[in-house]
């Protein structure tokens, strides 16, 4: 095989694998429960800018980005065993990750309070979506969620859903977000109540993301090859 047909052969190669990507689920579950500090890697991903907000809530009251009447701004692991008996389809036993300050310890949970997460990747990627616990109705009614991918500051891709309105006590429900259609190099995920931002419960699960490779390697290829076309002429 000459030199010509093994660059085509290795330039084939590579775009093979550039159309495939790799793709990753972050389920939490080879973690311990405990709390993970206000910036946080893992499986490609970091944690960061937690609650660092203000807002309002459906029924009046705010919460302001620090202090005293802050949301917390903490990445928590939390074993949820309790909600994954009774809600088997949910993400995957037994961990989830929450926000804010406090977590419950054992089998039981709490679902922390989630205004805003930013999730940076370590790859570009073209797919991600979330399953997200979190409690409708009661003081929760009409909060939205929101998930935008970003690439460069700029959002390029989004997915949300309002939180039931029916009035009466609070009860837990379930969600998938996802963005895809355009590349991106990290994730927003906030909640919003009209025009601000709002702090309602939430406990995420199954992060599944889409990477795609870097083109560095095929483009130095492609060089390459322009170069032995050149030397042949």
């Amino acid at each position: 095989m000459n030199k010509a047909m093994k660059l085509t052969v290795l330039l084939g190669a590579c775009a093979a694998m550039s159309n495939a990507g790799t793709t990753s689920v972050s389920t939490y579950d080879d973690l311990s429960e405990d709390f993970y500090g206000e910036s946080f890697h893992y499986n490609g991903v970091t944690y960061s800018d937690v609650n660092n907000v203000a807002g309002v809530f459906p029924g009046g009251d705010t919460f302001d980005a620090d202090g005293i009447n802050g949301l917390g701004h903490t990445v928590i692991v939390e074993n949820a065993t309790l909600l994954y008996n009774d809600f088997p389809d949910f993400g995957s036993a037994n961990n989830g990750l929450t926000f804010g300050t406090t977590f419950v310890t054992g089998d039981n949970l709490s679902l922390g309070a989630l205004s805003t997460v930013t999730m940076t990747l370590d790859s570009v990627a073209d797919f991600a979506s979330l399953e997200i616990a979190y409690y409708e109705n009661g003081p929760w009614g009409g909060i939205e969620y929101h998930l935008d991918g970003l690439m460069g500051g700029s959002v390029v891709t989004s997915d949300s859903f309002s939180i039931s309105d029916l009035g009466g006590r609070d009860n837990i429900a379930f969600a998938t977000l996802s963005v895809d259609g355009a590349e991106f190099d990290s994730l927003h995920l906030y909640a919003t109540y009209g025009d601000d931002y709002s702090g309602p419960r939430a406990l995420l699960d199954n992060l599944t993301i889409h990477s795609v490779p870097a083109p560095s390697a095929l483009a130095l290829l492609g060089m390459g090859a322009m170069g032995v076309s050149r030397r042949r002429r």
